[in-house]
């Protein structure tokens, strides 16, 4: 005979199973229309919010969507609930409903629930956001969308299917640079780019790491609910060194610099200069190649080719504390966003080290920095020169989470819907690749292939889901 804690968790995986079904069954999901988006509300209304994901990165979210005051939190979830930072989130919000596992949020509270903010690991983001659009949710989702290739794909189109609101969170996507580049884009101040060089030399997690392999077991906390931390990821044994941030520095659960940082820092030159997806990425360098881990240090030079009049671009990542790029003799100071905060593991050097790029156009050359800092032309001479003849550049109407609310209650469009970050991240997924495999991958932009390498080409699909979990690249 079952005992009564043995019965609830049978009943509790019932009803999870059970609602999954109904939500694969065929047509249960192309019913289902966002009812803020598509209802004739008041334009008062808020927006009712879950947020799964609620530690670091995540609890940030939480805070930035209350100030906006467009939201009621009505449910909050996360895998470890003995973490200080999500307890003290949770504390925040003594009323409000929480859970450790997203399927029984949604089994329970789906009807209360019109959009979900999503900042859990790199690798749990698909799970959560594929469940939510499916069920007429609109998302916000933390960089980069998917942990692989095929899981953006699917997301985007997931976004398309459901006709949701889905919103990527590199933030600088809804501040000054996002509006500089369009104006200056649009006014051919930014015209014939054919080299971008990007950049993050700041020390991440990893640097100084050595491994032969997956991490030793260690007793699971009993706060920490480990089988839906991993989601769609393949099983682990639990240990400590994959979890609280640590999860970035694993190919299995992170996507390193470049998935991390890429998206604050070349967005808006991805999206302006409608690069879309590369043919080919060299693994130019690869400094302390690991099978388990990214690489101290990385050069990957992903080649765009040329789409209607635009020249062909080779974009330049470097990331690694000692990797630093080659930069113009008269490119100064770093440009850097006084508002984002340095990398969790190292500080942002101002004068040599700060994230940032170099746009090499026709007759002008551009630096700028990361998230909503803005270009600035080099020299300072050319700067002068041009003071004149530069179009004025709109103010933002609302910040990405703005934003975000406001398209999910049909008064604005997401500024990046999955439709415009999902090639960007899937350029940064085949570099990954590249990185994994280091090696010259070429990108069949038709097919959606790489046509050189089978095990490259194989790894875009990304991992296989555990069984229980299969059912989320169905929805």
């Amino acid at each position: 005979m079952k005992s009564n804690r043995q019965a609830k968790q049978f009943s509790a995986a019932f009803r999870r199973r059970s609602f999954l079904k109904g939500v694969l069954a065929a047509g249960a999901c192309s019913m289902i229309t966002p009812r803020l988006m598509f209802a004739a509300g008041s334009p008062s209304e808020k927006v009712n919010l879950a947020c799964c994901g609620i530690g670091n990165r995540g609890g940030d979210d939480v805070e930035s969507m209350v100030k906006t005051g467009l939201c009621n939190i009505v449910a909050l979830c996360d895998t470890e609930m003995g973490e200080p930072r999500t307890q003290a989130v949770l504390k925040k919000f003594p009323n409000v409903p929480r859970f450790q596992d997203f399927r029984q949020m949604f089994d329970k509270m789906g009807k209360d629930i019109d959009a979900v903010c999503v900042g859990t690991p790199d690798f749990s983001h698909f799970p959560i956001a594929m469940l939510a659009m499916s069920l007429g949710k609109h998302v916000y989702c933390e960089k980069p969308m998917g942990h692989s290739f095929r899981q953006i794909e699917l997301m985007m189109a997931a976004e398309k299917k459901y006709k949701v609101a889905a919103q990527m969170g590199n933030q600088g996507h809804s501040e000054a640079n996002y509006f500089q580049f369009k104006a200056w884009t649009e006014a051919g101040i930014i015209k014939n780019v054919t080299k971008i060089t990007a950049f993050m030399n700041s020390a991440r997690r990893w640097h100084g790491m050595k491994v032969d392999g997956l991490l030793p077991e260690q007793p699971v906390p009993t706060t920490l609910d480990w089988d839906c931390w991993l989601a769609t990821a393949e099983a682990h044994k639990y240990n400590v060194g994959y979890t609280n941030g640590n999860w970035r520095s694993w190919f299995d659960f992170g996507n390193g610099a470049l998935g991390d940082w890429g998206a604050h820092i070349f967005d808006t030159a991805h999206e302006f200069l409608n690069l879309g997806l590369p043919i080919e990425v060299e693994a130019v360098k690869l400094e302390g190649y690991n099978p388990f881990i990214f690489p101290q240090a990385s050069t990957l030079a992903f080649r765009f080719p040329q789409r209607g009049k635009l020249p062909p671009v080779e974009l330049t990542w470097y990331d690694g504390v000692k990797n630093l790029p080659p930069l113009p003799t008269n490119f100064g100071d770093a440009v850097v966003d006084p508002n984002i905060p340095p990398p969790a593991a190292g500080k942002i050097d101002t004068k040599k080290a700060a994230p940032g790029k170099v746009i090499y156009g026709e007759g002008l050359t551009f630096k700028g920095g990361s998230h909503g800092a803005t270009l600035r032309i080099i020299p300072e001479s050319k700067a002068a020169e041009m003071a004149a003849k530069l179009p004025q550049v709109p103010q933002s109407p609302s910040d990405h989470f703005k934003n975000f609310l406001r398209a999910a209650k049909g008064e604005e469009k997401c500024r990046s819907s999955f439709a415009v970050a999902g090639p960007l991240c899937q350029a940064m997924a085949i570099g990954i690749i590249a990185q994994r495999v280091n090696a010259t991958l070429k990108f069949d932009r038709t097919t959606k292939q790489i046509t050189n390498h089978k095990l490259a080409n194989e790894l875009l699909a990304g991992q296989r889901a555990r069984k229980e979990w299969e059912q989320f690249y169905k929805l």
